[in-house]
C-alpha cells in the first residue's frame, strides 16, 4: 500500500511530456519545469516589438493634358491626379519637375495633396517651349514620375502674307480668292467693308491658307485678321477692284459741241482699253473712225500703249456743216476678242 501511493506521488504529467516515476524524483522534475518556464519567459520578454514598414512609393501620378499646349498666358494651371489613398494626406506631397530645350529637368516647387481627386496647382512659364512631369513624395521615398505634359508660351502675333492677289489688284468675277501663309493652325477671318461680306478660315499645318470672298463694283477694301493658337492677334489689310469680265474699252473726245463760226478747230480722241480682269491692256489694236456732215469720213489705226491708252488728233476743216456727227473705237485682240464703243460730236 504505501508502495502505491509512493508510485502515485512520483508520477507527473509535465506540459513538455516528460515523465519521471519514483518519490525521490518529484524535485528534479518541478526543478526543470521552473527552469523551461524561466527562460519561455525570458525569451517572450526580450523579443523586440516590430516596427512600421515603410513602402516605397512606385505608384506615378498623372498630369492631364491640356486641349491646346500653345498660350500667350504667363501662368497656367497643372492638374494632378494621384494614386488612390493619398489624396489629402499630409505626409505626401507633390514634386514639380521642368525639362527646358536642352537642359535637364530642374526641381522647381512642391505643393500638398488636395483632399479631392485632383490637386491644381499655378505654374509660371518661361517663353517657347515648357515640359512638366510632377513625382509624388513621402516617407517612402519619392515615385517615379509622370508622363510630360508640354505649354508653349507664344506672345508674337502671327505674320500674315497675302500672296494672291497684289493690293490694288483687280479681279474679274462676283468674287476673290485670297491665298497666303501664316502661323500653322492659325484662324483667320477676311472681311470685305464694301459689302459687309466675311468668311473664316484655319491655316493648314504648313501655313498656308484660301479665302474666297465676295466682291462689289468698284474697289473692295478687305481685311483680315489672324488669331494663332496661342491667342495673339494680328491684321493685315488689302484693296481689289472689281473687274467688268470683259474687253472694254471707253472713248472720249476733247470737246462735244464745235461752233461752225469757229472752223477750222482741232479735235482729240481718246481711248482706255481694259482685259476681262479690268487691268490696262497693252498692244490691242485700235481703229478710230471720225464721222462728221459735209466732210469725208477720216479713220486711222493705232495700238494701245502700256497703259492700254491710245489716242488720235485731227482738224474739222471749215467746209464741215452743221449737223450731228460721231466718233467711233474698236478694238481687237487674239486673247480676248473684240469691242467698241462710240461719242457724239456736233457742229451747231
Amino acid at each position: 500500500m504505501i508502495v502505491r501511493i509512493g508510485m502515485l506521488a512520483g508520477v507527473m504529467a509535465l506540459g513538455a511530456g516528460v515523465l519521471y516515476l519514483g518519490v525521490g524524483g518529484l524535485g528534479f522534475v518541478v526543478g526543470r519545469v521552473g527552469s523551461t518556464l524561466g527562460g519561455f519567459v525570458g525569451s517572450v520578454t526580450s523579443t523586440p516589438s516590430p516596427r512600421p514598414t515603410v513602402v516605397a512609393l512606385t505608384g506615378a501620378p498623372s498630369l492631364e493634358q491640356p486641349t491646346e499646349p500653345y498660350t500667350s498666358a504667363a501662368t497656367v494651371d497643372l492638374i494632378v491626379a494621384v494614386p488612390t489613398g493619398l489624396a489629402g494626406d499630409p505626409a505626401y506631397r507633390i514634386r514639380i519637375y521642368l525639362t527646358l530645350p536642352g537642359q535637364p529637368p530642374t526641381r522647381i516647387q512642391e505643393a500638398p495633396l488636395a483632399d479631392g481627386s485632383r490637386t491644381v496647382i499655378p505654374v509660371a512659364l518661361t517663353a517657347g517651349i515648357n515640359d512638366f512631369s510632377v513625382t509624388i513624395v513621402g516617407p517612402g521615398g519619392e515615385s517615379d514620375p509622370s508622363a510630360v505634359v508640354r505649354y508653349v508660351l507664344d506672345t508674337t502675333p502671327p505674320k500674315i502674307t497675302v500672296t494672291s492677289p497684289k493690293d490694288n489688284a483687280i479681279v474679274n468675277g462676283k468674287e476673290v480668292t485670297i491665298k497666303g501663309n501664316t502661323q500653322a493652325r492659325t484662324t483667320l477671318l477676311a472681311r470685305n467693308e464694301a459689302n459687309g461680306s466675311s468668311i473664316g478660315a484655319t491655316a493648314g499645318t504648313d501655313g498656308t491658307f484660301a479665302l474666297d470672298l465676295a466682291l462689289s463694283t468698284g474697289v473692295n477694301k478687305i481685311t483680315i485678321t489672324g488669331t494663332d493658337p496661342a491667342g495673339n492677334v494680328t491684321v493685315a489689310t488689302l484693296s481689289v477692284g472689281r473687274g467688268s469680265g470683259k474687253l472694254t474699252v471707253s472713248l472720249s473726245a476733247s470737246t462735244y459741241q464745235i461752233k461752225r463760226s469757229q472752223l477750222p478747230a482741232p479735235v482729240t480722241l481718246s481711248a482706255t482699253v481694259t482685259d476681262p480682269d479690268g487691268r490696262a491692256l497693252a498692244g490691242a489694236n485700235v481703229t478710230f473712225t471720225l464721222s462728221m456732215p459735209g466732210i469725208p469720213t477720216v479713220t486711222i489705226d493705232g495700238k494701245t500703249s502700256a497703259s492700254g491708252q491710245a489716242s488720235f488728233t485731227t482738224t474739222i476743216p471749215k467746209g464741215a456743216s452743221i449737223g450731228q456727227g460721231s466718233a467711233t473705237v474698236l478694238v481687237t485682240t487674239d486673247a480676248f476678242g473684240s469691242t467698241e464703243d462710240f461719242t457724239v460730236i456736233s457742229i451747231v
